[in-house]
């Protein structure tokens, strides 16, 4: 995956940015719109398929979940060409925040959204 110059210079800056309430409680809604709870749970708790989120503010920096979120690795998709760098900026701020704010129900009647494929472990 090859990012854009523009792309890759915005996500230099997103380290650096302090999240608001508002950008924390928007990135509770990504985390339960784009498929996040899919794998991490309704609760960021973890399943048989992710990790719990729930202490990563204790054990990675941003710069290292906006990383994850971009690229992905062979156990999670990357979300870069999918999100905005303002949308991965209130993920990883909802991520670490001190005082997460709760991922809210989804409207009635939406259906829970999967994350993206996985990337091929096959040589092409």
């Amino acid at each position: 995956m090859k990012l854009s110059p523009i792309l890759a210079l915005a996500l230099l800056a997103l380290p650096a940015y302090a999240a608001s309430k508002q950008d924390e409680a928007a990135g509770a809604i990504l985390f339960r719109d784009r498929g996040c709870t899919y794998c991490h749970g309704d609760h960021l708790q973890g399943t048989d398929r992710a990790p719990s989120l729930d202490k990563v503010r204790d054990k990675l920096k941003a710069d290292k979940i906006t990383a994850q979120i971009t690229h992905g690795s062979l156990q999670m998709p990357a979300f870069g060409e999918i999100l905005t760098p303002p949308e991965i900026a209130q993920l990883v701020g909802f991520l670490r925040s001190k005082h997460r704010p709760a991922i809210p129900p989804a409207p009635a009647g939406a259906t829970p959204a999967a994350p993206p494929p996985l990337p091929s472990t096959k040589p092409q």
